[in-house]
């Protein structure tokens, strides 16, 4: 497996070894012993969700205040740009952003730890992604922020006028408003339930 480091330290992107032939190819999607030596991640998946979205589709910024979600994604049909940004108030890389295409032709997945919030955008008429993490799904939790905040800045590849959003994220705030991680004092990430 290839591991590519991105802007956000944590953040990787992932690529598979593939064995291909004129036949098709096969790859070994996951491993948890080579994912571990890869990331260091010793934790459980328990759960794989797939979303389908149509182009222009934007997903995100989604993050899960409690019970926070690490996320290992890969976008099994059509091509997506995906996002990480850094939640974690504290941190030297607070509201940056790093964004890098997922698609079935280059078979890349994107690890993202807890702290950040995670969004895409479907590029393709039809975009499936899989997403591994290893904390249920805990709804009184689940926040959004703003996907086109000015503040972050993030430089989606589409007009925003052509963002089709679910009314959740069209009423999601802006990170200034948002309720936000802590870094705690041992480097490890504690929940801020009053927001800012």
């Amino acid at each position: 497996m290839q591991v590519k480091a991105t802007s956000l330290p944590g953040v990787l992107i992932l690529e598979p070894a593939l064995f291909a032939d004129d036949r098709g190819f096969f790859t070994e999607q996951f491993n948890a012993r080579v994912f571990a030596e890869a990331t260091g991640f010793r934790g459980t998946f328990v759960q794989d969700n797939l979303s389908r979205s149509l182009r222009g589709v934007v997903r995100g910024l989604h993050y899960q205040l409690e019970q926070p979600q690490s996320k290992l994604v890969t976008c099994s049909r059509g091509e997506i740009f995906d996002v990480a940004v850094d939640f974690r108030r504290g941190s030297p890389h607070f509201g940056q952003w790093t964004g890098f295409v997922l698609s079935e032709a280059n078979r890349q997945q994107a690890w993202i730890p807890p702290g950040f919030g995670h969004g895409f955008v479907a590029l393709s008429d039809v975009a499936e992604v899989f997403y591994k993490v290893d904390a249920f799904r805990h709804a009184s939790g689940e926040r959004s922020i703003c996907w086109n905040d000015p503040e972050i800045g993030i430089d989606w590849p589409l007009a925003g006028s052509d963002a089709r959003l679910s009314p959740k994220d069209e009423g999601a705030p802006g990170l200034s408003r948002a309720e936000i991680f802590e870094i705690g004092s041992i480097g490890g990430i504690s929940i801020n339930h009053d927001g800012p």
